[in-house]
């Protein structure tokens, strides 16, 4: 029997996880679980106020989104990111940015005989995304090396997961004018822009970093960690109307479009920065527990200017890592999920309530 498409992906990385999950949960204070990036924070009562008021929706979604939606993607992207020249044509909604991620190489026609470019340590889905189109994936962290590589499409992520670098605004313009000289597309995942830490973050939408044009580019966001929003599957893409166009297209045919509770909500969650302030706030004060009792505990935390992780590492292999934090009931992501290059670390998420993370660093300073 044929596995199909299932039988070429690789094996669900959470899964390797079962027995330091086990190990952790034995705890008798009971596990803290810092393996994923799920939030764990209210979502903002605009949000679920708009979501009710729109409940009453018996007709098809758009796939578009709704006029009101398209304009508060085009304002929160001008507000906030200083995208200059964005229309109706160059937005659209996707139902939680994973499966953008997964189905972007696809839906641009990047399949086999074609290359898919993604970060060195990578969240694992541009990987998962290539292969589903039969596309080759190359990691890359070099925008010189694209005129070698000719890819189709190329991912970028500042901030990035796992690790939280963030490129400096001159990395970025190399890679968006290393990315238009071979002729492929740009897709910046920028779905941890609102937590900069060390460093402030910028959109390839700003005309600082793309020369005043959208030819090329894409940048991805999500709700799902900027507003506590993961449950709706709320995202969103903007950039070049030429590359925007046809992915509405495919995406009206193959009937993926949000629903319309969905897309009202989003509305009230984009036209409203204090939820955001707040939960920037909530993610400083847990990171600024955490990170000196990592260190205290003989980890060493590299970039992590960004995103909601921590990147550490004891210069062991990642699992070693995993086993030792298991042992004081805290559950991390190994590095090794990640690509070749994390195999030394573990990333650790700020994604858990102030009591767990208040007792994973008790739990961290007294192993110390």
């Amino acid at each position: 029997m044929s596995l199909g498409l299932a039988g070429q992906l690789p094996d669900f990385p959470w899964d390797s996880l079962n027995a330091a999950r086990l190990r952790a949960s034995a705890h008798p204070d009971g596990i803290v679980d810092l393996s994923v990036g799920t939030p764990v924070d209210p979502t903002p009562e605009i949000a679920r106020v708009a979501l009710s008021a729109a409940a009453d929706a018996p007709g098809y979604p758009t796939t578009w989104g709704t006029p009101a939606l398209r304009t508060a993607i085009i304002g929160y992207l001008t507000r906030r990111w200083g995208a200059v020249g964005l229309t109706d044509a160059g937005v659209l909604p996707v139902i939680g940015t994973k499966e953008l991620v997964a189905l972007l190489p696809t839906l641009l026609g990047v399949g086999a005989g074609r290359t898919v470019v993604i970060p060195g340590t990578a969240y694992p889905t541009y990987d998962v995304g290539g292969r589903i189109a039969g596309a080759s994936v190359v990691a890359c962290d070099d925008p010189a090396q694209l005129a070698e590589l000719r890819p189709g499409l190329v991912w970028i992520n500042s901030p990035a997961n796992p690790h939280g670098e963030i490129l400096d605004p001159d990395r970025l313009k190399a890679w968006v004018d290393a990315t238009r000289a071979v002729g492929a597309v740009l897709a910046s995942d920028e779905c941890y822009g609102e937590f900069g830490w060390d460093a402030e973050p910028m959109s390839v939408l700003h005309p600082d970093i793309n020369s005043g044009s959208l030819d090329g580019l894409l940048a991805v966001h999500s709700l799902s960690k900027r507003s506590n929003a993961a449950g709706y599957r709320a995202g969103f893409v903007a950039g070049d109307p030429g590359i925007v166009r046809p992915l509405l297209e495919v995406r009206k045919h193959a009937g993926l479009m949000l629903p319309a509770p969905v897309q009202a909500a989003m509305v009230a969650l984009l036209d409203d920065q204090d939820h955001v302030t707040e939960q920037r706030a909530r993610y400083r004060q847990r990171r600024a527990l955490l990170r000196p009792a990592l260190v205290a505990a003989g980890y060493r935390v590299e970039h992590s200017e960004g995103s909601l992780y921590l990147w550490c590492t004891r210069g062991e292999d990642c699992r070693q890592s995993v086993d030792h934090l298991a042992g004081l009931g805290i559950l991390v992501a190994p590095g090794d999920f990640y690509g070749e290059a994390g195999k030394q670390f573990v990333r650790v998420a700020l994604t858990a309530t102030d009591e767990r993370i208040g007792a994973a660093a008790r739990r961290l300073l007294a192993s110390a």
